[in-house]
C-alpha cells in the first residue's frame, strides 16, 4: 500500500474521495435557503452558478439585468442565490438570484419593523387605493390614506419621487408589505409641536406653510401647529377671497397675534407686519379735497375706489351722478377703472371713508335753474310717456315733467297717450325748478289763457244761454255753451214737473236748447244753468240763492244739488 509523505496511504484518499462522491454533502443546501454562489459562466440566456453541488445551477441572464438594461455581474462574482429546488438522485439544482434578494429584503424589513426605523423607497406606480413603491426590489403597497398627513390634491405628481417609510406588515408568504410615509410625518410633527409651544409667544414673528384655503381665511401650519390667519388680517384693503392673496403651499411671514396654550389654538396676522394707512388719515385725505382712485369693487349700493394701498372709500350710488338714476353703479363704473372723487367724510376709527364723484363736476341741476327761470317758453322732445303725464328732455341728464293735469284747461285726458306719442316735440312754459329736490316741471295749458277766467263776465247770473247737449246723466244734463266750457243742467232746473220722467227720455245728445244761467264761478269752473219758466217766483227764488250770502256761493256742485232736492221734497 502506497503512503504520501505525511505517512497517509493513497488507499484511504481514494476510498475518502469516493464516499464522498457517492454520498455527497455540500453543506446547507436545503430548498428554500440563501447560498453562496460562484458565477461560472455568462452566455446570452443562462448564467451558471456554481453552489458546490452535483452539477452548476442554471439562472436566467435576464435576472441579472438592471433598470438600465446592464448586465451587473462577471464571470468569477461571488454572489448569493435561493435555492428554489434540488434533485440529488439526477444532480441538478434549481437557483434563483431574484428570490435571493428579495428574501434578503425582506429579511431586512423584519429587522427594520422590529427596530422601528426607516427605509427609502421610489413611488413607481400609482394604484387603485394608493401606490406601488419599490424598497430594495421588492414592491411595497403604500395606501393613499398614508401618503401625508392631508389629502393630496394631485396624485399624479408624487410617481417617481423618493421618500422615506414606516414598515406597517409583512408578509412573506404572499409577498406583502404594507408601509406607510403619514407616520413618519406624525412623529415629525408631535415632535415640532412640543418644540414650538415652549417656545411660541403673542407678538412673535414667525413662518409657516398654506395648509388650507377658506372663505373666510387660510391655516398655516406652523410646525405641528395650524394657526389661522383670518381674511380681515390679511391686508388693510378689502379683498374678497383669501386666494386673492395667497396659495396652498405658499410660504409666509406672520406674526402671532394671539395665542391659546391649552387649546392650541394660533391667530396670526400679515397686515399687522407693515403699517396702518389708516394712521393720520384725516390728514392725508381731507374733507373737500379731490383725488384719483381705481374702482376695487362694485356693489348694489355703490362702489369701492382705492385710494392708495391699503385704503378704500365708497362712492354710495346716489352719489355717482347729478342727473342719472342708477340701478347699479356698473352703468356708470367698472373695476378697475380710473375715477377722480372727492372726499366727503373721513371716520378714522371705524375706517370708513365717503367718497363722491358728482362733486368733481359742476352741478347742473344750478345751471338748469339759472337758465331756465320760471316763466320761460322752452321746446323739447317727449322722451317718455306716463299715466300721470309726460316727460321731455332740457338738457343732458335732466327731464322735465309736464303732469296730466297741465296739458288742458278744458279737455279731460284720461292718458297723455291719447295726444302725444314719444319723439313729438312740444313747448311749454317753466312752472318750477327745485335743484335740491331735483325737480322740473312743465305746463303746456299756462302757454294760453284760462277760458275759465273770462266766463263769468260772458255768462252773467240771470242771462240766457245757447249750448248743445254733450251728455245725459241721471241728475241733470251737460251742455256745452262754448268750446271747452259746458253748464250743469240740474234735473231739478229741467222744469218737467214733481213726477219728472228720466231725462234720458225727453233730451238727447246733440240736441241744441236754450238755458237761463243761475249759477256761474270761475274759480270752481262752474256754471249752473236752468229751464225752468221764467216766472217772477223763481227768479226771486234763484236770485235769493245764488246771489245770497257769502258762504252760500262756496258751496260745492253736490250741496246744491242736495239742497235743491230737499227743496222739491218740501214743496211735495
Amino acid at each position: 500500500m502506497a503512503t504520501n509523505e505525511a505517512g497517509d496511504t493513497f488507499e484511504e484518499d481514494f476510498a475518502s474521495a469516493l464516499d464522498n462522491y457517492l454520498n455527497p454533502d455540500f453543506g446547507d443546501l436545503d430548498e428554500g435557503s440563501i447560498v453562496k454562489g460562484h458565477v461560472a459562466k455568462i452566455s446570452d440566456d443562462i448564467v451558471l452558478v456554481d453552489v458546490s453541488f452535483k452539477s452548476e445551477g442554471q439562472i436566467p441572464t435576464s435576472e441579472f439585468i438592471d433598470s438600465n438594461g446592464t448586465l451587473c455581474i462577471r464571470e468569477g462574482d461571488t454572489i448569493d442565490v435561493y435555492v428554489v429546488r434540488k434533485n440529488e438522485v439526477e444532480g441538478t439544482i434549481s437557483l434563483s438570484f431574484e428570490k435571493a434578494k428579495r428574501m434578503q429584503v425582506f429579511d431586512q424589513l423584519e429587522n427594520i419593523q422590529e427596530s422601528n426605523q426607516t427605509i427609502s423607497g421610489r413611488i413607481t406606480h400609482r394604484i387603485k387605493g394608493g401606490y406601488t413603491v419599490d424598497i430594495g426590489g421588492v414592491e411595497a403597497f403604500l395606501p393613499g390614506s398614508h401618503v401625508d398627513l392631508r389629502p393630496v390634491p394631485d396624485m399624479d405628481s408624487l410617481v417617481n419621487q423618493t421618500f422615506d417609510f414606516r414598515v406597517l406588515k409583512i408578509n412573506r408568504k404572499r409577498s406583502n408589505v404594507i408601509i406607510s410615509r403619514r407616520v413618519l410625518l406624525e412623529e415629525e410633527r408631535d415632535a415640532m409641536r412640543e418644540k414650538l409651544l415652549t417656545t411660541l409667544e403673542e407678538g412673535q414673528i414667525v413662518t409657516g406653510k398654506v395648509k388650507n384655503i377658506t372663505d373666510y381665511g387660510v391655516f398655516v401650519d406652523l410646525g405641528g401647529i395650524d394657526g389661522l390667519l383670518h381674511i380681515t388680517d390679511m391686508c388693510w384693503k378689502r379683498i374678497r377671497h383669501p386666494r386673492e392673496m395667497v396659495s396652498i403651499g405658499m410660504d409666509l411671514t406672520l406674526k402671532v397675534l394671539s395665542f391659546d396654550r391649552e387649546r392650541c389654538k394660533v391667530s396670526l396676522g400679515m397686515k399687522q407686519l407693515v403699517p396702518d394707512p389708516w394712521q393720520n388719515i384725516a390728514e392725508r385725505f381731507p374733507v373737500g379735497a379731490k383725488f384719483e382712485g381705481r374702482v376695487s369693487n362694485l356693489v348694489d349700493y355703490g362702489c369701492f375706489v382705492e385710494l392708495e394701498n391699503g385704503v378704500e372709500g365708497l362712492v354710495h350710488i346716489s352719489e355717482i351722478s347729478w342727473t342719472r338714476k342708477l340701478r347699479h353703479p356698473s352703468q356708470m363704473v367698472h373695476a378697475g377703472d380710473t375715477v377722480e372723487v372727492m372726499i366727503l367724510g373721513v371716520d378714522a376709527d371705524k375706517k370708513r371713508i365717503s367718497l363722491g364723484m358728482k362733486q368733481c363736476h359742476p352741478n347742473p341741476w344750478e345751471m338748469v335753474a339759472e337758465k331756465y327761470v320760471e316763466g320761460t317758453i322752452l321746446e323739447g322732445v317727449i322722451k317718455n310717456i306716463t299715466d300721470f303725464g309726460i316727460f321731455i328732455g332740457i338738457e343732458d341728464g335732466i327731464d322735465g315733467l309736464i303732469h296730466v293735469s297741465d296739458i288742458s284747461w278744458t279737455k279731460k285726458i284720461r292718458h297723455p297717450g291719447e295726444l302725444y306719442k314719444v319723439g313729438d316735440t312740444v313747448q311749454a312754459k317753466v312752472l318750477t325748478v327745485d335743484k335740491e329736490n331735483e325737480k322740473f316741471t312743465l305746463g303746456i295749458k299756462q302757454m294760453v289763457e284760462d277760458p275759465w277766467l273770462h266766463v263769468p263776465g260772458t255768462y252773467p247770473v240771470g242771462c240766457t244761454v245757447k249750448g248743445t247737449i254733450t251728455n245725459i246723466t241721471d241728475f241733470g244734463l251737460f251742455v256745452e255753451v262754448e268750446e271747452g266750457v259746458e253748464g250743469l243742467i240740474h234735473v231739478s232746473e229741467l222744469g218737467l214737473g214733481k213726477k219728472a220722467p228720466n231725462p234720458a227720455e225727453v233730451f238727447k245728445n246733440g240736441q241744441e236748447i236754450e238755458a237761463k244761467v243761475i249759477h256761474v264761478s270761475a274759480e270752481e269752473r262752474r256754471l249752473g244753468l236752468s229751464l225752468k219758466q221764467d216766472n217772477a217766483a223763481e227768479e226771486a227764488k234763484g236770485t235769493e240763492y245764488h246771489t245770497g250770502p257769502a258762504e252760500a256761493g262756496s258751496q260745492n256742485l253736490g250741496e246744491l244739488l242736495k239742497q235743491k232736492l230737499g227743496e222739491a221734497e218740501t214743496q211735495n
